[in-house]
């Protein structure tokens, strides 16, 4: 078994969302428009991104603890007790972030966005379309 594995981030995100204490908990709960800064040698992969595409953009949520296993959903009190794996807590063994966007603006190296509740500087590992029944990519 490999212990360790290498990420190498793509980009980095650049929102006015600075404070995850303050920060909506999902991208639908009031996100405003962020930007997704690529690094130049990825940008082959950014050809074909079109306004009004879904994406999945994966980050690393790198100011999250790691050594959180369970946690009250939402930070509610009167929630259980449950296993972050049930959750979609930042708090996690390995803080991957799954978001799903749309496009609002390609300019360059930089795909504007909605729905995004990452956090200004959150590293960008990958990004994948969101499939359709009808979708071949």
């Amino acid at each position: 078994m490999v212990d360790a594995y290498l990420l190498r981030p793509v980009g980095r995100v650049a929102s006015p969302l600075t404070d995850a204490a303050t920060a909506p908990r999902q991208g639908d709960e009031g996100s405003p428009p962020a930007w997704l800064v690529f690094e130049p040698p990825v940008e082959p992969a950014l050809r074909d991104l079109d306004v009004g595409a879904e994406l999945l953009v994966l980050t690393w949520l790198d100011r999250a603890r790691r050594d959180v296993l369970a946690v009250r959903p939402r930070g509610d009190e009167t929630r259980p007790l449950t296993g972050v794996f049930s959750t979609r807590s930042p708090h996690r063994p390995n803080p991957i972030g799954l978001h799903r966007v749309r496009v609002l603006a390609v300019d360059g190296l930089r795909v504007e966005v909605a729905d995004l509740e990452a956090l200004d500087g959150t590293p960008v590992l990958d990004v994948k379309p969101v499939l359709g029944a009808a979708d071949e990519r």
